[in-house]
């Protein structure tokens, strides 16, 4: 497997065959023709640098799938006559890895040639997996390019991330995944003309990529496929719908339904249906939706309409845009049921985005007033003489850690923004409040 003759053709060389899928035929084969990243491709960004620069740094390539990650790594593999290596964490182990090395050694020393080994889903190697890398990475007898879902803080070792350059990419825009789509049905390695894509249909596979390139081009592929079974030329929702068996278009076809749905979505967890809130959740999942937009809504539901009735809310909210973070799509589909389901059958509450608008809304009419003296910063030379920090009481030199003292500026003594409502913990909540105020306010 590793004799060598000589330099072995490097990945440059090799095109994929007429019949390999759309995606593989449309794989970038330069820098400019890479859609999307650009925060990692502009002029001197650290992406650009190392593919046109040849600079040896070995690199973490972090995001979501369909973005570009395998076609990064082979881009570094083209500078110069690097060979190229690719290993999948699935199914290599250190037996694999320790060949890989002694090749990439051999081909160093017989034919002065770097090897780019790129190490596809990273995170799923062990630790000892991960050690067995670190002295051919730090030697750079191997240049890494490792590819992973999950944030690599959390699932590669540390010395193999010191010694790596990480690199986010993130998932495509919509304007890039109808570039992708366009270039693929024009150019001649993709579909090359043969059929049209009509701008709804068009629309219905963005919402479905989800910022996939991989996927948008597998579902273009089949209902092109589909299309050409039947002898027809326009691609259209229909034969979207046909091709990826699943009615996911129809979340978005006119452009209003992503947002109706995710409405409806928001408004049954807020008026405590959790079956209702659970049929939309798997409407938005089923069509594509991103996960990630989906946890931000349940994250910020949760103090919008529950806030401190119950008070775990929030936390489970976190938790599941945490874990769609961390695992990714199927498995966090659970994680977001589950949150969705204690949202809605949590108590609820407004008083905590009642309460914060109303002090902005006094803010911004101008009811700001000076901070009370005992309560400004007096952690400096000449402090006290302004005045400040004097006179102020420390609470926990009070028998209950509470004391009357002035805390908002006078024009707001007494203004009561956070009005606790009966519901859940904040119905303790509102009786502990009360008693704190008369207790501040020396009444």
């Amino acid at each position: 497997m590793f004799e060598l003759d000589g330099p072995a053709p490097t990945a440059r060389a090799e095109a994929p065959r007429a019949t390999a899928p759309l995606a593989a035929r449309m794989r970038p084969r330069t820098l400019d023709e890479v859609v999307g990243q650009a925060h990692l491709l502009a002029p001197g960004a650290p992406l650009r640098r190392l593919v046109e620069g040849g600079a040896a740094a070995s690199v973490l390539l972090y995001g979501p799938p369909g973005t570009g990650k395998t076609t990064i790594a082979r881009l570094l593999s083209q500078v110069g006559s690097r060979h190229f290596v690719a290993l999948s964490a699935l199914s290599s182990g250190v037996k694999e890895l320790r060949e890989v090395i002694a090749d990439a050694r051999r081909r160093r020393d017989h034919h002065e040639q770097q090897t780019v080994l790129f190490i596809d889903e990273v995170h799923r190697f062990s630790r000892t997996q991960q050690d067995a890398l670190l002295g051919a990475v730090e030697d750079r007898l191997v240049l890494l390019v490792a590819a992973t879902t999950e944030n690599p803080s959390f699932s590669v070792v540390s010395p193999l991330l010191s010694r790596s350059l990480v690199l986010q990419l993130q998932s495509l825009t919509e304007d890039d995944v109808r570039a992708l789509l366009r270039r693929a049905v024009a150019d001649p390695r993709g579909l090359a003309g043969a059929v049209a894509l009509a701008p709804d249909a068009e629309d219905a596979l963005v919402r479905l990529a989800a910022g996939d390139a991989r996927r948008a081009l597998t579902a273009l592929e089949a209902a092109a496929d589909g299309l050409a079974g039947a002898g027809g030329s326009v691609i259209d929702v229909p034969a979207v719908e046909r091709a990826v068996t699943e009615a996911t278009v129809r979340y978005d076809r006119q452009g209003d339904q992503h947002y109706d749905v995710i409405s409806a979505f928001i408004k049954s967890i807020r008026g405590s249906d959790p079956d209702a809130a659970l049929h939309y959740l798997a409407r938005m999942i089923v069509a594509g939706e991103d996960p990630r937009f989906i946890a931000r809504r349940l994250v910020v539901h949760a103090s919008e309409d529950i806030g401190l009735a119950d008070p775990t809310a929030l936390l489970a909210a976190v938790a599941a845009a945490q874990t769609v973070q961390l695992i990714g799509m199927p498995e966090a589909r659970l994680a977001l049921a589950q949150a969705t389901v204690h949202l809605a059958t949590a108590p609820k509450s407004n008083a905590v985005i009642v309460g914060i608008d109303e002090a902005m809304a006094d803010v911004r009419g101008g009811a700001v007033g000076a901070v009370p003296p005992h309560l400004r910063d007096g952690h400096y030379a000449g402090a006290e003489k302004l005045g400040n920090a004097v006179g102020y009481r420390y609470p926990h030199d009070s028998g209950d850690g509470v004391l009357a003292q002035q805390y908002p500026p006078d024009a707001l003594v007494g203004r009561d923004y956070y009005r606790p409502t009966p519901h859940g913990g904040e119905r303790t909540l509102g009786e502990r409040l009360a008693r704190l105020r008369r207790a501040v306010r020396g009444r």
